[in-house]
């Protein structure tokens, strides 16, 4: 088997390799997702902009390995990986899990003499350094209704009892991760951020997105879209704009 660490094409897909690119873009993926989630985005963005999309084990072709039990480890891993592709300044979107992996990856790299353009963390509530985050299931059943809920994933693949074998570890892993979590009390980053969250998302309510404000020390926006947890695919064409409207405004800079 590969070994996980230091190996940035395991943990990195670049769909579109952009050689002329002068920013790059990194993706990070909701539990249960994969890299492949954000082709669209690389490909609506690709040629100034160099879009790396991150792969966590367990799912696709890292689907032998040992999935997600500790975001900390998978930042460690992320932040190692994203060293070969340090050329470029880095711009980091993360959805649900996704975004409390990129705040621990972007945490690493500042604290590592990086730096940050900024930081898009979407349909996550701010994290919380006193108590767990009890809001997901852990028991097979319960992941299924809650999938079927948030209307993030294809109807058809929930009612495939293969294809839904085939993606439950990685689902359960991720989900015991996500309760695991905690932000150190004081952990913020130095770069801007910007929450992004649905108007009806239950499990990131506006006010909890809105959290996201105490962890930064620079400056902080809040985006509230139409839609609920996966908002962000019946309205990819507004926040694929805001993060063209970012990198162009970078790139002028």
């Amino acid at each position: 088997m590969t070994s996980l660490s230091l190996d940035s094409d395991l943990w990195c897909r670049r769909f579109h390799p952009s050689p002329t690119a002068a920013r790059r873009l990194v993706c990070f993926p909701h539990a249960g997702g994969s890299a492949s989630f954000y082709f669209p985005v690389s490909a609506a963005l690709h040629g100034p902009v160099d879009v790396l999309a991150v792969q966590y084990p367990g799912r696709q072709d890292r689907r032998e390995e040992a999935g997600i039990h500790d975001l900390h480890r998978v930042a460690d891993e992320v932040h190692e990986a994203l060293r070969r592709w340090d050329d470029l300044p880095l711009t980091l979107f993360g959805h649900s899990m996704g975004a409390l992996v990129a705040f621990e990856v972007a945490r690493r790299i500042e604290r590592a003499g990086g730096r940050i353009d900024h930081l898009f963390l979407s349909g996550r509530k701010g994290p919380s350094a006193d108590r767990p985050d009890a809001s997901h299931p852990v028991d097979d059943e319960g992941i299924v209704a809650e999938l079927k809920a948030m209307s993030g994933t294809d109807a058809r693949l929930l009612e495939d009892e293969e294809l839904l074998g085939m993606v439950l570890p990685a689902l359960r892993g991720d989900y015991r991760a996500v309760g695991a979590y905690r932000a150190d009390r004081d952990a913020a980053v130095s770069c801007p951020v910007t929450a992004l969250v649905g108007d009806q998302d239950h499990w990131a309510p506006v006010p909890e997105a809105a959290r996201w404000r105490d962890r930064t020390t620079a400056a902080f926006d809040l985006k509230v879209f139409p839609g609920g947890h996966f908002y962000l695919t019946s309205r990819a064409d507004e926040v694929t704009a805001v993060l063209r409207d970012h990198l162009a405004g970078a790139l002028r800079a």
